[in-house]
């Protein structure tokens, strides 16, 4: 007798809460999709953003351009155009006086062929430069190649000229450009409902009007406005405000991304509407590639976006009829181009892992500190010493005993002249208490307190609010070093 055939080991089934949350989000995407595609939403949605932009022509007449390489580069220019804006806007976000009509931003935004990585490089506008020979739009007549800024282009020339000397000074072949001013950036963040960001200190600056607490704050689309405009919260100018755009920037793709907005044909709608209603970009940047755009990235998470500056050789070259410039370093800067023209990631993941660290105002590299034992747990000390090592503190790695009578908590003592340096050490050292200990010099001490018992819940992971300005400008950044914890 043949014995009965045996039916198939049945394969092992993932998890059911594993499966649900898969298919969840694959009908919600197949859902948004089918409502686009069938429902006459889609239509809607293109025809109406599309009758919205101002179409401008910056790729027309331009010759020699360096070659395409993969994914997709967009040229992002910020203006300061404040005509739709309200007399009460104006008064409430210091928006007073005439626009320029010149550049406040440039930033050149790469998409990785893939669609899953999002490379941005700040562009200084003060930057040195040679603007390429072209004809006055004013007057009709052609004018040599000379030395200038670079947002002089953008005045000079308008949108076509900016592209040329972009690409001049990168050799990248820019795809796509697209032009935003005061207003359509206000909407947009308030469509999103708007935008948490994280400060190690209060923010004031007189100028724009900006006052944030220390901590987090969630910012409608004037605050924001001003929190990326100010340029005199510190020393830093120009580069400290660039380091904050990129962090502005690296939250709204969480915000968009995390909120649901792409997964909805109505909030997407409004978001695209509002980004697009107000805003200039060439004519082949159409509402179809947006859309498209919106829901290649809706699996985009914080790491998925990547932050740089062109790194700087001189912060103050002078130039004759142009006044201080600030002139890149070739070498760096070509090595940063050539890693967008190959289409490969322009940051790596840094020592110390700072995804949900806290930010402090000062670097902890910067910041010398020796580890005291004093809660009377044999190897503490150097379980302790590693611990802020590993968030980036330079521990001399030789913890002692503490001296005289314990005490219930963990103290830092500083000198008054690093106080700022005692406030993030602390930060990483929940519950310490700070002593001033005049003429210690610059080296922090950490006693630790009979209540610290475990160094690794005992210690939080920082991070710097804003790289040392000394530090390689080049230094790119992942989104999700530089969003909230």
């Amino acid at each position: 007798m043949t014995p009965p055939a045996r039916s198939p080991r049945p394969r092992p089934r993932p998890p059911t809460h594993r499966r649900r949350k898969r298919w969840g989000r694959r009908l919600a995407t197949g859902t948004a999709a089918l409502v686009l595609a069938t429902s006459g939403i889609g239509h809607a949605v293109v025809t109406g953003i599309d009758g919205g932009i101002d179409r401008v022509d910056p790729f027309s007449g331009l010759s020699n351009r360096p070659g395409s390489g993969g994914g997709m580069n967009i040229l992002l220019v910020g203006t300061d155009g404040r005509d739709k804006i309200t007399p009460a806007e104006k008064a409430r976000y210091h928006l007073g006086g005439e626009p320029c009509h010149c550049t406040d931003t440039v930033m050149m935004v790469h998409l990785s062929a893939g669609r899953d990585r999002a490379s941005v490089v700040s562009l200084p506008r003060d930057s040195y430069t040679e603007i390429p020979e072209h004809t006055d739009p004013a007057t009709g007549r052609r004018r040599a190649a000379h030395p200038q800024k670079l947002n002089a282009a953008y005045a000079e020339g308008g949108p076509g000229l900016t592209v040329r000397t972009v690409e001049h000074m990168t050799g990248v072949h820019l795809d796509h450009y697209l032009e935003v001013d005061f207003t359509s950036f206000m909407k947009t963040v308030d469509v999103l409902g708007g935008v948490q960001i994280c400060t190690a200190r209060p923010l004031k600056d007189d100028y724009s009007g900006l006052d944030l607490p220390a901590g987090t704050s969630n910012l409608n689309g004037g605050q924001a406005l001003q929190y990326v405009r100010s340029r005199h919260l510190d020393g830093a100018s120009d580069l400290g405000r660039m380091q904050r755009q990129q962090r502005f920037l690296a939250s709204l793709i969480h915000q968009a991304t995390s909120s649901g907005v792409l997964l909805n044909p109505m909030k997407l709608q409004d978001l695209a509407s509002a980004m697009l209603g107000s805003v200039r970009a060439d004519r082949g940047f159409g509402s179809t590639d947006i859309l498209a755009l919106g829901q290649a990235m809706k699996d985009f998470t914080p790491a998925s976006s990547e932050f740089a500056s062109v790194p700087l050789g001189n912060m103050n070259y002078s130039v004759p009829n142009v006044g201080s410039t600030v002139k890149w370093d070739e070498t760096k800067a070509q090595r940063l181009f050539r890693s967008i023209r190959e289409d490969r990631p322009i940051a790596a993941r840094h020592g110390g892992g700072a995804h949900g660290a806290t930010p402090v105002d000062v670097a902890p590299q910067q910041i010398r500190v020796r580890v005291l034992n004093g809660s009377g747990h044999p190897g503490l000390g150097r379980a302790a010493d590693h611990a802020l090592a590993a968030t980036g503190f330079n521990t001399d790695k030789a913890p002692t005993t503490a001296q005289g009578s314990p005490t219930p908590h963990t103290v830092v003592g500083y000198d008054p002249r690093w106080d700022r340096s005692a406030q993030s050490l602390a930060t990483a050292l929940p519950g310490a208490e700070l002593r001033q200990v005049p003429n210690q010099g610059p080296v922090l001490t950490v006693t630790l307190g009979t209540q610290f018992t475990d160094a690794a819940k005992g210690v939080r992971k920082v991070r710097a609010q804003e790289p040392p300005q000394d530090s390689d400008s080049a230094r790119a950044v992942k989104g999700d070093e530089v969003v909230c914890p």
